[in-house]
């Protein structure tokens, strides 16, 4: 039986996550290894100078004081019996498109599990939760699951999938993307605690998806899922020559 571990980075009691292990439950062995409290925007982030404590809340479930890297790292080397064939991450509540990857929880549990050699998905559900985008997130992600636990992925190749918030009726199909650049407002919105001392919030709200051809967030707002493939390696490869001549000059 193929074993599949499952993180997120909304927490162990999301409805999110919830709603994706039951998607692929019948796919194989289920276990949950999610952060206890929400961990939004932490991306890669790992626990390295305090302890991290791990509370069993159901059957091959368990919430972990710790980012969601932290979970997926202890799921698979302590709190699961053997490795998992495959990790998923999500259902997470909002998108993760073009450059959100960079800021994700969700994205960076799924990476996590791509460094460790393990095929793994994030799964991101666009704009809001509702019960008819949940059932579209949940048959997109155990169709897409089914594949990979079948022909798997190239080496070190995870999948970033965005599911706009629509009906399964509505739902233009699965469409592979490359990933977009998401412009957000600037903002910076300073104020003063009750003792004078000032504090921010950062941080503005969507302005725009860049019109880039096939990318994920323009497609997502026509109704598709997006299915991305990406690589850890984040080499320019094509400019590495010029950075050549650049060291060769002034060596």
């Amino acid at each position: 039986m193929k074993r599949i571990l499952i993180s997120n980075d909304d927490g162990v009691a999301s409805p999110g996550i919830h709603a994706l292990a039951e998607a692929v439950a019948d796919l194989g062995e289920v276990w949950i290894v999610a952060p206890d409290r929400e961990q939004s925007a932490q991306s890669h982030a790992l626990t390295m100078h305090k302890p991290l404590r791990a509370h069993e809340v159901g059957e091959r479930t368990f919430g972990v004081s710790g980012t969601p890297a932290d979970c997926v790292y202890l799921g698979m080397h302590h709190l699961l019996p053997a490795k998992p064939d495959i990790i998923l991450s999500g259902i997470n509540r909002g998108s993760n498109l073009g450059n959100d990857v960079f800021y994700s929880g969700t994205f960076a549990a799924a990476m996590e599990g791509c460094l460790q050699g393990v095929a793994s998905i994030a799964f991101s559900l666009h704009m809001k939760f509702s019960p008819e985008a949940f059932e579209t997130a949940k048959y997109v992600a155990r169709a897409l699951t089914q594949r990979v636990l079948v022909e798997s992925l190239p080496n070190r190749v995870l999948l970033n999938v965005n599911i706009p918030s629509v009906p399964r009726s509505e739902l233009k199909g699965i469409h592979p993307a490359v990933l977009g650049v998401r412009e957000y407002e600037d903002m910076v919105d300073a104020r003063k605690d009750p003792r004078g001392r000032p504090y921010y919030w950062i941080g503005g709200g969507h302005d725009h998806f860049a019109p880039i051809p096939n990318s994920d967030g323009p497609l997502v707002e026509q109704g598709w899922a997006t299915v991305t493939p990406i690589r850890p390696d984040l080499t320019d490869h094509a400019f590495l020559p010029s950075l050549e001549r650049w060291v060769q000059e002034i060596s």
